[in-house]
């Protein structure tokens, strides 16, 4: 009878089954039974309710060790009941029972979501007495919840106490927690020497890139894994697309968007989503509205991506009228949502328009305004004339001003040629971003656009005196599958001379006089 009723337990996927089930169990008599009692447990976590296993654990006098560990198992799953499950742990000692190599994992994790070292340290601690250290999985967990920490050191120390251990899921999280840590020089010298890799071992290297804004080094690794026919997955996918669409990258955009299809991961809407960001970055923003209505099932990144992509791309009107069809399909926006609205509303000069949805937020949908939200109506104000409406938000908003409110404020006064504003905004950047080149050349230009030649200069004199550089302008081009920069006034590119040798070719069959572009190759021939 009892292994019946484990296999219906097994069985068990509603509310309504487990609550069937457990008065029968009390009914019987059953519900004093340890095994029992556990695989019901093992249900309640399998169908979400945690916390209907807790309350029948909690009611169980004199637990084995066995459901001590099986209700930590099931509490840790979730951050919400992490402290509970800290709680349970702690009441194994005091049962009068001892931890075994099963409790130690599941306390830890529990630890893991807290954030909470101190926790994690005494059963660490605990391990240490119990004679546990060299256990694997307890290794793995208290490696996780130091890094998660932060206390990366003290992870790597037990690392290297299991150095013997070729375990791969060891080694994938002591990567994973330099990764989280930005520290990205060890975790790649940990990955080459890894014994073994598996597909954890690639995705941690690439998102970890990601992460520090490496995205040429996530694309190496992620064309690195491809070549050693490492099975790529969700994850893989999910950080390369990341990377492409930083570099905008749309050869290697296509590629994945081809995998994605022969694959049959097309119902997966987080590759979606970052598919519709990429071709949005890479400027095909055609391909993205492909994608986007491709798409059978979307959420609100979907419909926010490709809302600011449009907006981005300075089709305001589309970007509204997406909007429009968001609220109509019952998606919920977000704050990152209006930022691309009321961008829409800057770019097509629909400044009652950006006020309703600015009022609206909070009214509406309940999300407040934040800096970025006042920047974008700074920037609709400005870009339609109303400077002084403007400069009275900046002044009435609930945030400390920043360097972004500044610079609408001056890019708006140099475009509708209002000098004043724009050395008051310069005023406050100069402050605030004392080193930005483009802030003092706004300047410049708004004196220079109404005739103020004197005070131009001046301005191009301050710019020199106090040492502000301007940045140089550059560009990037991407071939088989790598980016290459380049930057004005710099000449030592790999492959240079051919690129140059190309350019004079060029200029010489089109060209009948020499011009400055010849000149410079001229003198470029000369240096090298």
């Amino acid at each position: 009878m009892k292994f019946s009723l484990i296999s219906k337990i097994r069985l068990c996927s509603s509310a309504k089954h487990l609550q069937q089930l457990h008065g029968f169990l009390l009914t019987t008599g059953l519900h004093h039974d340890n095994l029992l009692i556990c695989k019901f447990i093992e249900a309640c976590s399998r169908t979400g309710l945690s916390d209907y296993g807790y309350s029948v654990f909690k009611h169980k006098p004199r637990p084995c060790i066995y459901l001590y560990n099986t209700m930590i198992k099931s509490l840790s799953s979730l951050h919400s009941s992490a402290q509970d499950a800290i709680c349970v742990f702690n009441n194994i000692r005091a049962s009068g029972l001892s931890s075994d190599s099963y409790s130690f994992p599941f306390a830890l994790k529990a630890a893991t979501w807290l954030l909470d070292v101190n926790v994690g340290n005494q059963i660490h601690g605990q391990v240490i007495k119990s004679g546990f250290v060299t256990e694997i999985h307890t290794a793995i967990a208290t490696v996780k919840m130091y890094s998660a920490g932060g206390w990366v050191e003290d992870a790597r120390q037990v690392f290297d106490e299991m150095s013997s251990s070729n375990d791969v899921a060891l080694w994938n999280a002591m990567a994973a927690g330099y990764a989280g840590a930005r520290d990205m020089d060890h975790a790649m010298q940990l990955f080459e020497n890894m014994p073994e890799r598996n597909v954890i071992s690639w995705t941690t290297m690439i998102s970890g890139y990601v992460h520090v804004n490496q995205p040429n080094k996530a694309i190496e690794i992620f064309l690195r894994m491809r070549a050693e026919d490492v099975k790529l997955d969700e994850v893989a996918l999910l950080a390369a697309l990341s990377a492409c669409a930083d570099l905008g990258m749309l050869e290697l955009g296509y590629w994945i968007h081809e995998f994605i299809d022969e694959h049959n991961l097309y119902k997966s809407v987080p590759l979606h989503n970052a598919l519709i960001d990429m071709y949005v970055k890479s400027g095909n923003i055609r391909r993205a509205l492909e994608v986007f209505e491709s798409m059978e099932h979307k959420n609100v990144v979907t419909w926010t991506t490709m809302i600011t992509g449009l907006a981005f791309h300075g089709l305001g009107r589309e970007a509204l009228g997406m909007f429009s069809r968001m609220e109509i399909s019952g998606a919920r926006p977000n704050d990152i949502t209006f930022i691309g609205v009321l961008s829409a509303c800057s770019h097509v000069g629909f400044v009652e328009l950006g006020h309703s949805y600015f009022e609206s937020m909070s009214s509406k949908y309940g999300v407040v305004p934040k800096i970025q939200h006042y920047g974008c109506m700074v920037d609709l104000l400005g870009r339609a004339g109303c400077l002084d409406e403007a400069e009275d938000l900046v002044k009435k908003m609930p945030f400390h001003t920043n360097a972004a409110l500044w610079g609408s404020l001056l890019a708006a006064a140099r475009l509708h040629g209002n000098y004043v504003l724009a050395a008051k905004a310069l005023g406050c950047l100069s402050v605030l971003e004392p080193d930005n080149s483009g802030n003092y050349s706004l300047l410049s230009n708004t004196y220079a656009g109404l005739g103020r030649w004197n005070e131009a200069r001046l301005v191009r004199k301050t710019m020199r005196s106090s040492s502000v550089k301007k940045l140089p302008g550059g560009s990037s081009i991407e071939v088989n599958n790598a980016v290459f920069n380049f930057v004005a006034g710099y000449v030592s590119y790999p492959d240079g001379k051919r690129i140059y040798e190309a350019l004079w070719g060029i200029n010489r069959q089109y060209l009948h006089a020499p011009c400055k572009s010849e000149i410079n190759l001229w003198k470029w021939r000369d240096q090298h």
